[in-house]
């Protein structure tokens, strides 16, 4: 069993940045893929990143490439998303997830094992 903690979200005006953390419990995180999930209001929860086990591979949503990156701590047990020149369509709750396949990188969220409760990032115009 993984439990995971998002933290980070805030409100940022356009163009700005931020970073998400996602603490998880137990011993086999560094054996576990990581991603971020995001949701609008009114729309479907959508792939935003992932990374393998040891982070030497990661994978990201055409929307957010190049402007946001994964990457992990295994020591830490924690996941980071940075998210630089933020729009004002990048508002959503952010979710973390885990599964056991130690390099997953399905983009439908129901194919993932464990999530955390989410935090909300709010880009302003």
């Amino acid at each position: 069993q993984v439990q995971l903690v998002e933290s980070g979200g805030g409100l940022v005006q356009a163009g700005g940045s931020l970073r998400l953390s996602c603490a998880a419990s137990g011993r086999t995180f560094s054996s576990y893929a990581m991603g971020w999930f995001r949701q609008a209001p009114g729309k479907e929860r959508e792939f935003v990143a992932a990374i393998s086990w040891s982070g030497d591979n990661t994978y990201y949503a055409d929307s957010v490439k190049g402007r946001f990156t994964i990457s992990r701590d295994n020591a830490k047990n924690t996941v980071y998303l940075r998210m630089n020149s933020l729009k004002p369509e990048d508002t959503a709750v952010y979710y973390c997830a885990a599964d056991q396949d130690p390099d997953m990188y399905a983009r439908s969220w129901y194919l993932w094992d464990y999530w955390g409760k989410g935090t909300l990032v709010t880009v302003s115009s």
